[in-house]
């Protein structure tokens, strides 16, 4: 697990949104059981703070905002790129995967690209480049198009972007590189913005073991949660 520091403003956008979702809970839920209109509101707003940990331009799309994690991510890429290291990306939002192949057009690096919009034939078109083009160092893969159904044995680093309420999809994500034919260790990655709703997560998805092999939706494992537990997402 990788522990990345948000800039300055990045973390003011956060707490302002994370005030603004407590509040709503407050008015809402207090003395009355939510509803479900209550619980998709906040499903909505957590998964924008967990937009504003990652990157808070996928948040705020017409203003320029720096990530810490962005930085990060990009500077163990560097590194592996020159030591000639695989390296499987992986996000739960397409948005994100974008950003960091904007970076990689801007230095003109070879990558495959993987979400549920890519045709079928295209599909194994990206598998192929990255398994067997040396200079295609990169695979970024959205975790709806691609945690089951592919081997992607020339990898030997996975890098989870940003953690979902469920620790199976993430397991089965990093199963796409250690897989049967693998003859190199897997270097599995998982960042983390601090202070935020995603270090909130790793210790639900402790609590939770129990559902860690059961492939439930996100929106599923996060109806499964009390309204308790919503709470301390946001302290």
């Amino acid at each position: 697990t990788q522990f990345c520091e948000m800039t300055e403003a990045q973390r003011s956008l956060y707490e302002e949104k994370k005030s603004e979702l407590r509040n709503f809970i407050i008015d809402n839920t207090e003395g009355k059981a939510p509803n479900n209109t209550i619980y998709q509101h906040v499903f909505k707003a957590l998964t924008q703070l967990r937009l504003i940990a990652s990157h808070p331009s996928m948040y705020a799309q017409n203003a320029e905002f720096e990530s810490g994690k962005f930085m990060d991510v990009v500077m163990n890429m560097e590194n592996l790129y020159k030591e000639g290291h695989k390296v499987i990306i992986f996000s739960n939002f397409v948005k994100h995967l974008k950003l960091f192949a904007n970076f990689l057009d801007d230095y003109s690096l070879k990558y495959s690209w993987l979400t549920g919009s890519v045709k079928p034939e295209d599909r194994l078109k990206q598998i192929n480049q990255f398994q067997n083009d040396p200079e295609t160092k990169f695979f970024l893969i959205s975790i709806k198009a691609g945690g089951t159904g592919i081997n992607l044995t020339e990898a030997d680093y996975v890098f989870i972007l940003d953690p979902w309420f469920n620790p199976a999809v993430e397991n089965q994500a990093i199963a796409r590189a250690h897989r049967i034919g693998q003859k190199k260790n897997v270097m599995a990655y998982k960042y983390i913005t601090l202070d935020t709703v995603e270090e909130k997560i790793l210790k639900l998805q402790e609590r939770k073991s129990l559902l860690a092999g059961v492939l439930i939706s996100e929106s599923q494992f996060f109806k499964s949660l009390s309204m308790d537990e919503i709470k301390e997402l946001l302290e």
